[in-house]
């Protein structure tokens, strides 16, 4: 994961991963930087320390045929 801040935003890169399960198994994990990490981006003085989870929500097998998606097994019924 990278972070800068560029004309007073802050940036976030973070490489995407194969759909996994959430710990709840409600949703799917795209990206995560498993926990807080300090980052090279200083704000004050302080460098900057994030966690980030990027998810999608679990489709059911009739909204992938709906939308022409492949079902697999992370779908549900």
């Amino acid at each position: 994961m990278k972070a800068e801040i560029r004309d007073g935003k802050l940036l976030i890169e973070i490489d995407l991963q194969e759909p996994t399960p959430s710990s709840s198994g409600k949703t799917l994990v795209v990206a995560t930087s498993h926990g807080n990490q300090t980052t090279s981006a200083m704000f004050e003085g302080q460098p900057i320390i994030i966690g980030l989870n990027a998810y999608i929500r679990k489709l059911k097998k009739s909204q992938a045929l709906a939308l022409g998606i492949p079902i697999n097994e992370n779908m549900t019924d």
